[in-house]
């Protein structure tokens, strides 16, 4: 029996953001009041329209939460025109943003080993923050079109001729070399968020292939040529350490002591953390805003990055092993660092335990369903399809190569209504590992503060002997 209901040809909820849109625009209070009122009110109108009488493009719901979260930010300066008109635009966008989180889990296919995401207003809300967020992903994207789009193609045959000559599609692990640890580390101190910590900084070493294509564009960027990161250390020696890789976009001090809570790992727990920035993120970045050029652009910077980003992790741990040789280190990853955090698994020895928190696993999927359809349709009367995009990225895959770890060392946790890394990725990564999901009933960014979440890490580090109550 299906867990979903039964689509309908008009789903009357629509009519929800298309009266909140409708109420922005024509309530109709003046210049001030028109000017905060375009960005909410077009953003809901034009989805609830769309979702009413074209519905199946999943980046309606993204533009729908994202114009109502817009909406119930903007009603605060717009009730300076009008009180009473802003206090309903507030009212009609909250009900617009739940609509779009229901709308959305309506749409997730059932899996399974994938509960049911709890149909309810508390997970509907979950949902939409998900899906505001990929409706601001959406925006920002640098989508590859015209000339660049033809590139990509162009690249993507180049890219599958020099992997296949060289035997490494076919054998993943001959691709990646093994880093020794730095010699020119220092530290700095520093504080952000309340906290006391030390910046860690060394080059990083990595050298593109340079048969493949976007070698010589990859080297060209000169602030991510530094490995950065976050060190919280106990003066007291023989703690353990926890190596927290951040998500897409992240990669600063404030934002990732947000995510990995310093106060309950490092004081608390008495661990010591160490947080490495990923390329092309935080002060390695490339572009105006941390991961531009990370997902998005030709294939071969993805497969840059994700190439990169591994020899990075792997050097941080060869430097914590060099100053304190029998330090016993766990990963844990959000994310992208879900995503890399697996693909440590199946490339590093000797680690106490993983886990891949709300892990993506493949990107082909991920980024495809996002592509407008004239892309899309491009794309693949160019022979570029997710099948043969996931396939030139299988050296960076986690899937491609069994753990380094024994299956009880590896652990994942998801949401059950997580809209940006929907359940068969985790799953996915499920099976190839050999073990369960620990779910939980939410959406991609409300892990935090959830008991399952909570329990999962706690687990890990206890099932793999440290003894985290007493610090040590």
């Amino acid at each position: 029996m299906s867990r979903q209901p039964a689509p309908r040809h008009r789903d009357p909820w629509s009519l929800v953001p298309i009266v909140a849109g409708l109420w922005w625009l024509l309530a109709g209070h003046g210049l001030w009041w028109f000017l905060w009122s375009l960005p909410p009110g077009c953003l809901m109108l034009a989805s609830g329209v769309s979702v009413l009488l074209w519905a199946g493009d999943g980046k309606q719901t993204h533009y729908m939460a994202l114009g109502a979260e817009l909406g119930v930010l903007l009603a605060l300066p717009a009730a300076l025109a009008a009180p009473a008109a802003a206090v309903l635009a507030m009212a009609l966008s909250i009900a617009a943003f739940l609509v779009a989180g229901r709308t959305a889990l309506r749409g997730f296919p059932e899996l399974e080993g994938a509960p049911a995401p709890p149909m309810e207003a508390g997970v509907y809300a979950k949902a939409a923050i998900d899906e505001a967020l990929l409706g601001y992903f959406v925006l920002s994207a640098r989508v590859p079109g015209g000339e660049a789009g033809a590139r990509m193609c162009e690249s993507a045959d180049t890219l599958e001729s020099v992997l296949r000559e060289r035997g490494w599609l076919e054998r993943p692990e001959s691709f990646h070399r093994t880093p020794a640890a730095p010699e020119d580390a220092r530290l700095n101190d520093s504080r952000a968020a309340g906290f006391d910590y030390r910046r860690l900084r060394f080059a990083s070493g990595f050298v593109p292939e340079p048969e493949l294509p976007g070698a010589a564009d990859w080297s060209m960027y000169l602030r991510n040529r530094e490995c950065r990161a976050a060190l919280l250390r106990h003066d007291e020696p023989g703690r353990p350490w926890l190596l927290c890789v951040h998500g897409y976009r992240m990669g600063y001090p404030l934002a990732d002591f947000f995510l990995f809570e310093p106060k309950r790992l490092h004081q608390r727990y008495g661990l010591n953390l160490l947080l490495p920035v990923l390329p092309l993120h935080g002060a390695r970045r490339a572009g105006w805003q941390s991961g531009d050029y990370y997902l998005e652009g030709e294939l071969s910077g993805m497969l840059h990055a994700q190439t990169q980003a591994l020899w990075d992790l792997r050097r941080h741990i060869a430097w914590i092993r060099a100053q304190d040789p029998d330090a016993r280190i766990g990963v844990l990853g959000y994310s992208l660092g879900g995503y890399n955090a697996s693909l440590l698994a199946a490339y590093e020895p000797g680690l106490d335990f993983v886990i891949a928190g709300i892990p993506a696993v493949d990107f082909a999927p991920l980024l495809w369903r996002h592509l407008p359809d004239p892309q899309r349709r491009y794309f693949q009367a160019h022979g570029l399809d997710p099948a043969r995009y996931a396939a030139l990225l299988r050296v960076v895959s986690p899937l491609a190569r069994p753990p380094q770890l024994p299956a009880e060392r590896l652990h994942i946790f998801a949401g059950s209504a997580d809209c940006v890394v929907p359940p068969d990725q985790p799953l996915r990564l499920a099976r190839h590992w050999n073990r369960p999901v620990n779910w939980y009933p939410g959406g991609h960014l409300s892990f935090r503060g959830q008991g399952m979440v909570q329990r999962c890490i706690a687990d890990a580090m206890t099932q793999a002997g440290w003894r985290i109550d007493s610090g040590h």
